[in-house]
């Protein structure tokens, strides 16, 4: 492990209190697909199908069970409501999900409890609250929003155990996430306006020197790309957003 993943506490600061502020506007409307959250849970299904590859490739367990995750534990960071911890939950992990809004975590833990799963929500920020090490640690489309993104990633590293799986997500820097995703699907509503913030947004490679610096490597990566056709799907084409696993070097 490298010195980056040694200390899991730290008061570095990688929230910026505006974003926080922001997705907590709009907790109460995150499980409703066709609320200010609609864009997510197309992104979603995505997201975890790739995922649920990455969990079969890197622990070599069964395709079929439905419990791939069961004895580990995961940890969502930057978890809105929980769309992506409760499917982690089904899939047999013990869940922590952490979000700087604490709105988002307490509409998280209601929608859990009626849905009977049993997870853990953390408001806060992350290297202050000491959760100690998870063999998955996810963050999808998170990054774009931190101030402090070496300082943020050095925390996500200190979290992941030896031998585990991390999965982030996040749209690249190019002119065709700038026409789509900023000048495009917020002005028409399919994402609140002022949710992105495109000279934020971080490249493949831009990544991987971060993850390269907190001492993770990076295994895997795919785009979400979309088309009228097929919608957003796994595709080859990073240029809209991408998804990629990274493990310890």
């Amino acid at each position: 492990m490298s010195d980056a993943t040694v200390t899991l506490e730290t008061s570095s600061a990688t929230i910026r209190p505006e974003e926080a502020a922001h997705f907590g506007k709009l907790a109460k409307e995150w499980w409703d697909p066709k609320g200010s959250s609609a864009m997510l849970h197309k992104l979603n299904p995505v997201r975890l199908g790739f995922i649920r590859e990455a969990i079969d490739m890197h622990w070599a367990g069964d395709v079929e069970s439905v419990k791939p995750l069961a004895g580990k534990t995961a940890l969502d960071v930057g978890c809105g409501a929980g769309l992506l911890c409760e499917p982690l939950a089904r899939m047999g992990a013990e869940v922590t999900g952490v979000d700087a809004a604490p709105e988002n975590t307490q509409v998280a833990a209601l929608h859990a409890e009626g849905a009977g799963l049993d997870i853990r929500y953390v408001p806060g920020e992350l290297g202050s609250l000491g959760l100690g090490t998870f063999d998955l640690v996810t963050c999808m489309e998170v990054i774009e929003h931190v101030a402090d993104k070496a300082a943020f990633l050095s925390q996500l590293a200190a979290h992941l155990a030896e031998g585990g799986l991390m999965a982030l997500s996040t749209p690249n820097r190019t002119l065709m996430s700038k026409a789509l995703l900023v000048e495009g699907a917020e002005a028409i509503g399919m994402v609140p306006k002022g949710t992105h913030h495109w000279e934020d947004f971080v490249t493949p490679e831009e990544l991987e020197d971060l993850l390269s610096a907190a001492g993770l490597k990076v295994t895997r990566v795919k785009g979400i790309a979309f088309s009228p056709l097929s919608g957003l799907h796994v595709s080859e084409d990073l240029s809209l957003n991408y998804i990629l696993t990274a493990r310890h070097a």
